[in-house]
């Protein structure tokens, strides 16, 4: 089985939420064989791209995951943050041959939604080594 090396970039805006999407997420990964070996904690979900790229950089990562929930508010914020921020790190996994899941939630989401979908950590890390595996 091959260990795939994981770096995590973890939203800290609504962080009760992405703590528990983390720790989900680790466990994952260990079930899988592989690690998360790096966890990198941004603002939120609209600052990842940067820290996505340090990571992909690195020569002991494989895959890259990311973890926010993004919820509705009173306007279309939501849907602007997710939508930019999807489409750079989509960008950057092409710009760096290798695989970045995305473990965002959102938008058009409540609360009680985003508890409702912490598991997303844990589908990330099986897409990201499901990835590697099938680009290897």
């Amino acid at each position: 089985m091959v260990k795939v090396r994981i770096g995590a970039v973890v939203s800290e805006f609504n962080y009760d939420i992405t703590q528990m999407m983390l720790e989900l997420a680790k466990e994952h990964a260990i079930f899988l064989g592989s690690e998360i070996t790096e966890v990198i904690a941004v603002p939120g979900v609209f600052d990842m791209p940067l820290a996505i790229k340090k990571l992909l950089k690195n020569d002991e990562i494989d895959a890259v995951v990311t973890m926010g929930a993004v919820i509705e508010g009173a306007t279309s914020h939501d849907e602007i943050v997710v939508q930019h921020a999807s489409r750079k790190i989509a960008d950057l996994a092409l710009e760096y041959d290798k695989p970045v899941a995305l473990g965002i939630s959102g938008p058009g989401m409540t609360r009680l939604e985003a508890h409702q979908r912490v598991e997303y950590g844990k589908r990330a890390v099986e897409a990201a080594v499901k990835m590697y595996k099938i680009l290897e």
